[in-house]
């Protein structure tokens, strides 16, 4: 029942190397958290979201020939579609 002196060195040594990995990985995780800004709670919505990337994206028309064509066309449409409600509600 002799237990050579090296076989206890041997486990001693490789329990505390994985004890300081153990350490130094708690201690980086409170770190990390620490000083991590947290995030915020309040998160836009979609739609905010939506209008702000095609806000981004979109350029603002600037010749005023096209930015009434483009009003005209608005216009159309809105006609058309309350054409459209309008004959939907008398069938």
């Amino acid at each position: 029942m002799f237990v050579p002196l090296y076989a206890n060195s041997t486990v001693i040594i490789l329990v505390s190397i994985l004890a300081a990995a153990v350490v130094i990985g708690i201690i980086a995780y409170v770190v990390y958290r620490y000083t991590r800004p947290k995030l915020k709670n309040d998160k836009p919505s979609e739609e905010e979201v939506a209008q702000e990337e095609l806000d981004r994206l979109l350029t603002p028309i600037e010749d005023e020939e096209t930015l009434k064509e483009m009003s005209e066309y608005a216009l159309k449409e809105e006609e058309e579609e309350q054409e459209d409600l309008d004959r939907d509600k008398d069938q």
